[in-house]
């Protein structure tokens, strides 16, 4: 009788333990999933302030539009065409 309570005893010890491992790996994988989320919600803002940038593109383009008819005008008036 007591062999079956030594059993019984030595696997809810091993089951405990197996457990308790499960548990402890899915706590380190989340803290490396959380430090990862955490770098790419910095490299995101990064990129957002990069590209934020860009919404003057289209005054860019007016201005560089009117540098070359500015610049058409003046080979004008020098050709004499």
């Amino acid at each position: 009788m007591s062999t079956g309570w030594t059993v019984g005893l030595v696997l809810g010890v091993l089951v405990i333990l197996i457990a308790a491992a499960i548990v402890i790996t899915i706590v380190r994988l989340a803290q490396r999933i959380a430090d990862q989320a955490r770098t790419a919600v910095g490299g995101v803002d990064v990129v957002r302030q990069q590209t934020t940038k860009l919404n003057d593109i289209g005054q860019i383009n007016d201005s560089g539009v009117r540098i070359l008819h500015s610049a058409r005008a003046l080979r004008k008036v020098a050709v004499g065409k």
